[in-house]
């Protein structure tokens, strides 16, 4: 074969292309960060980080370990209580009732008390 049949295989590169890439990346990263503030901006805003909010977190641990709140996808199947859980954050509650005494308000050792026994209740009655 003679070189003047030889069919020469170019390779086109469009120089372009990486500044293209580059404005898609910048593009999304964009839209990324709109919908990230657009989900921050709807969601609630938290309570204050106070007392009863601390109780009410380690009774709803309690709680879920006892299987008495459950996630959508739960509700319907039959769940084992998870004692060792329950038990823990119950004795939690405890600990801090016995280290804040004298230190709470009225309100706030009602509150603990009254959570502390209706979860002892709850797992007493719900224990094997």
């Amino acid at each position: 074969m003679t070189e003047e049949k030889k069919e020469e295989k170019k390779i086109i590169i469009d120089e372009d292309w990486k500044s293209q890439a580059q404005k898609e990346k910048e593009v999304l990263k964009a839209q990324e960060k709109a919908e990230k503030e657009d989900q921050e901006s709807r969601r609630s805003p938290l309570p204050p980080g106070d007392f009863s909010g601390l109780v009410s977190i380690l009774a709803s641990q309690a709680f879920f370990s006892l299987g008495i709140i459950r996630n959508k996808e739960d509700q319907d199947k039959q769940i084992e209580p998870d004692w060792q859980m329950a038990r823990y954050n119950i004795d939690l509650l405890g600990m801090l009732e016995e280290k804040c005494k004298g230190n709470l308000t009225s309100e706030e050792e009602r509150l603990l008390s009254s959570t502390l026994e209706q979860l002892r209740m709850t797992f007493v009655k719900l224990s094997p």
